[in-house]
């Protein structure tokens, strides 16, 4: 065992401060690699999933959202946790969780372990997207932290871009596990690094964590969830989803009751929400990855189920909205500091929505290359928006508060990332399904049409049209595919517009007024007691 590092108490000397803060960034970066990379790289190997252990559309659905639960559902108790017992401490915790995790993801006998396994990689990986930016906000202040936040928002776009091409020549090379064992030794690597060489921080004053805020906010968004993910399949009036539904609200209100009656234990801070460019950024945060997460998993899908390219050839296939996201990123952190909030935030979200729009042009005999337009202006919304969003969520408080901001503005993002994937998906998954039963062949296939139309949705065309007799196998195939394109084209309507309501919102409620500026322009300024560092 080594010795720690210098805590925010001490006075290391200037070349301790740049080492550590170096070395910081590179295993928030590592870190935030690894768990962005498995909110995109589990796509593009859901066929073989499926294909090993006989998946539904639904248990695909929830080995996505299971990750995305797990992250919202201990992300602000993460922060406060890390304000009061030390960011690197709680870091660390993070680091183990995650690794732990994806071991047992990558030797999961079904799919039920699985997601299970992804709920616990979640909870891991909510340390450290809460930790994370806080970590970053100690060690760089000033046109540092922009440079800073430039690095972590364009390791952001890289994993999210890079995830369908990682993620398929994994699955291709080394079989489908390997998305998930890839990451234990990059994992280790980053402990070892982070225990010899990140200082430890804390909060001078951290806020008490709330446990009962945190189990009633978790199983609110876990009802929700459940509603929307059964509701095709159980029936939206069922007294399973209703009553999901209404236990999710139940909680809901029970929650924003401890949060008012309790300010000082409470989960959320509620002094955040006093500053309309952070309320306004928490819900433009919601709602791009509302929009945009389930727009990629359905693009991908379209990729793989409707076009039939293999795990890899997607991948190479994305690379349009990988490389500009990912210059897109590099570009807008350093101007993090220069242009007022919402012109960056409400740009990033009208691309997004072009993008989506464009998908409406594809036709049922199109090639990929229709795609690449969407790919192109998706890609640079997401590049834009990443970098900003990292920054403004911790510079609209003060450091000591850092955490729990970061960790809202995280809450915010999963949650919306896990609603996103069950409300879009099951509509998708409606959409299709419905289009297909209203077909002519689905006449002829009396009671087998329902699972036909379900095969559709969970495995494309090819799958529905070996699911029956070769003598209208190809009359089902033309059904397949002009439902799924249609259905894609309406769920494309619906997140478009989604994404185009975010960036009005960020327009009209983001203010760099609101902003601590000397936090985004003025470097060297202090953050804690410790003078952070700066990038050499």
């Amino acid at each position: 065992m080594g010795t720690p590092g210098p805590t925010s108490l001490d006075k290391p000397s200037d070349a301790t401060r740049s080492d550590s803060a170096i070395w910081t960034l590179v295993v928030v970066a590592l870190a935030t690699f690894m768990l962005m990379l498995d909110l995109t790289v589990v796509n593009v190997a859901l066929p073989d999933i499926r294909a090993d252990f006989d998946s539904s559309f639904s248990a695909l659905q929830w080995i996505l959202d299971a990750y995305a639960l797990g992250l919202a559902a201990v992300l602000l108790a993460a922060g406060s946790l890390a304000d009061r017992l030390g960011r690197k401490r709680v870091f660390d915790v993070g680091l183990v969780v995650f690794v732990l995790a994806s071991l047992a993801c990558g030797i999961a006998p079904n799919d039920t372990v699985l997601i299970i396994a992804r709920l616990v990689q979640g909870l891991g990986g909510a340390i450290l997207f809460a930790v994370g930016p806080a970590l970053l906000g100690h060690e760089f202040r000033g046109k540092d932290r922009g440079v800073a936040f430039g690095v972590f928002g364009a390791v952001v776009g890289l994993a999210i871009a890079f995830g369908p091409l990682i993620g398929g020549g994994l699955t291709e090379t080394l079989g489908w596990r390997w998305i998930f064992l890839i990451n234990v030794p990059v994992t280790i690597a980053a402990i070892v690094i982070g225990f010899l060489k990140m200082r430890e921080s804390r909060a001078d004053t951290p806020p008490p964590v709330d446990w009962s805020g945190m189990v009633t906010f978790s199983l609110a968004l876990f009802f929700l969830v459940y509603g929307f993910m059964g509701g095709h399949s159980e029936g939206w009036g069922s007294a399973q989803i209703v009553g999901s539904f209404v236990l999710s609200v139940v909680l809901l209100a029970v929650f924003a009751w401890l949060q008012i009656s309790r300010p000082g234990r409470a989960m959320f801070d509620l002094t955040l929400f006093r500053n309309r460019t952070f309320n306004g950024l928490s819900v433009v945060t919601a709602l791009c990855a509302l929009s945009v997460m389930p727009a990629l998993f359905l693009l991908i899908a379209y990729m793989q189920n409707m076009l039939g390219f293999e795990a890899f050839a997607t991948g190479v296939r994305f690379l349009p909205l990988t490389l500009l996201l990912f210059v897109a990123a590099a570009i807008a952190g350093s101007m993090v500091a220069k242009l007022a909030p919402s012109i960056l935030v409400g740009a990033s979200q009208l691309l997004i929505a072009a993008g989506l729009f464009a998908v409406l042009f594809i036709e049922v005999d199109s090639a990929w290359t229709a795609l690449i337009p969407a790919m192109i202006l998706i890609g640079l919304g997401m590049g834009v928006f990443n970098p900003p969003r990292a920054a403004f969520s911790i510079a609209v408080t003060t450091p000591d508060k850092a955490g729990m901001a970061s960790g809202v503005n995280e809450t915010f993002q999963q949650a919306g990332l896990a609603i996103g994937i069950a409300a879009v998906g099951a509509f998708f998954q409606g959409r299709v399904e419905d289009n297909f039963a209203d077909s002519e062949i689905a006449a002829q296939l009396g009671d087998s049409a329902g699972e036909v139309g379900a095969a559709v949705s969970a495995g494309g065309p090819g799958v529905a049209a070996g699911a029956v007799p070769e003598g209208v196998a190809e009359q089902v195939r033309a059904a397949a595919e002009s439902a799924f394109v249609s259905g894609l084209e309406s769920a494309m309507v619906l997140v478009g517009v989604l994404a185009a309501i975010s960036g009005v919102i960020a327009f009209v409620t983001m203010r760099k007024g609101d902003l601590d500026e000397a936090a985004l322009a003025t470097p060297g300024v202090p953050t804690d007691d410790a003078e952070p560092a700066k990038v050499s």
